[in-house]
């Protein structure tokens, strides 16, 4: 049987299923490279399950991917401005809480494997967790993709809401039923199924993006969130929407899954290196507050300070590490002993782990020595 024939301006109703696919993605170019992204990824998923306390994972690297991928969207806000409004999400601006929506949406998706495996209803909500309203598969017709540059019409994904249901069906069981496929073989076939289905009005490549942490963690590749892939896409993100395309134009499929499995390797290292340092700084944090300011050293309150690298006297007081006016006289101990910088913010001061913040938003894993003889 031919292939249906794709026509940028009309809906493409013939995307074929996954399943008539499966042969394309086996290359032997396509095998080498998933042996090195395997063990990469799997250097990193001992990284995060050896950190000793991994609400500092979580509390950090999904905020990055969450503003790297929002960013591939072009809604632009900064790392540091994350970090900062992330316990103050009622004064931030739309597109850095659309960003910090982000992150909630990954987390929770990421609770939900717990109880169910991905499907459709795992998209929407996550979806609709990033958009911030309700949402569900688009029941209307008239989504079109263009190119921002000359507005020239490049893709119309499928239309009708029945259809693409049946076509989200399809693309639910590829991931959950038996398969000898490589897993991250099958994350790159199924992202690129599910952005060509296209299934919401807007938030499908965010989505997707979630998507593909949540499957590596259904398919024990990892057990946190912590692969900070969207830093991969950003830095190629025209060699990213043009290889989609060219799948969808000619079943070039081969390119893509190698796109996706160099990204998958190449993330995979960087953010275990990133764990390493975060480590590194964890440990010599404890030994020079330990030994400049013991009275004031608790494990709970380093640990915080890790989670969240700027913090406000109020985030200790939510914790129970200590009453309002104690956490005030902490904060400025540390700040004394060179651990935390004073910030102002408007009528609010705020404590930021210097060191942390630029480790997290910068490609060097090294940071200033403490002051004193606890320094390195």
């Amino acid at each position: 049987m031919s292939r249906p024939v794709w026509r940028p301006q009309h809906p493409w109703n013939g995307l074929p299923a996954l399943q008539k696919s499966v042969a394309a993605f086996e290359t032997v170019p396509v095998l080498r490279r998933c042996i090195r992204s395997r063990a990469a990824l799997a250097e990193l998923k001992q990284a995060a399950e050896r950190f000793p306390n991994q609400a500092v994972l979580i509390g950090t690297i999904p905020l990055l991917e969450a503003q790297a991928s929002s960013a591939i969207e072009n809604i632009v806000t900064t790392q540091d401005q994350l970090f900062r409004l992330q316990r103050a999400e009622d004064v931030a601006d739309p597109a850095a809480k659309e960003a910090l929506r982000y992150r909630h949406a990954l987390l929770e998706g990421f609770a939900t494997l717990r109880d169910r495996p991905l499907t459709t209803a795992t998209a929407e909500a996550v979806c609709g967790r990033i958009r911030g309203v309700e949402t569900r598969v688009r029941p209307m017709a008239g989504t079109t993709l263009a190119n921002p540059a000359t507005g020239e019409v490049v893709y119309t994904p499928p239309e009708g809401e029945d259809r693409l249901r049946r076509m989200l069906a399809a693309w639910e069981r590829y991931p959950n039923e038996p398969s000898e496929l490589d897993p991250l073989i099958r994350m790159a076939a199924g992202h690129h199924q599910f952005e060509a289905i296209h299934p919401f009005h807007d938030g499908n490549g965010r989505t997707g993006r979630i998507l593909n942490s949540l499957f590596l963690i259904q398919e024990e590749l990892l057990t946190l969130p912590v692969l900070y892939l969207s830093r991969y896409i950003i830095a190629h993100k025209a060699e990213y929407y043009g290889l989609l395309l060219e799948v969808t134009r000619s079943a070039a499929w081969e390119p893509w899954i190698l796109y996706m499995l160099r990204g998958v390797e190449e993330t995979a290292i960087w953010t275990t290196a990133k764990i390493g340092g975060i480590r590194r700084l964890f440990d010599e944090t404890v030994e020079h507050v330990r030994a400049t300011v013991p009275r004031t050293y608790r494990h709970e309150l380093i640990v915080l300070l890790f989670e969240q690298p700027y913090l406000r006297i109020q985030n200790l007081f939510e914790a129970g590490i200590a009453q309002r006016q104690a956490a005030s006289r902490q904060l400025r101990q540390l700040v004394d002993a060179g651990v935390l910088r004073e910030v102002e913010a408007g009528r609010e001061k705020l404590f930021l782990n210097p060191r942390l913040m630029r480790l997290l938003t910068s490609d060097s894993n090294g940071w200033t020595p403490f002051p004193g003889p606890a320094g390195r």
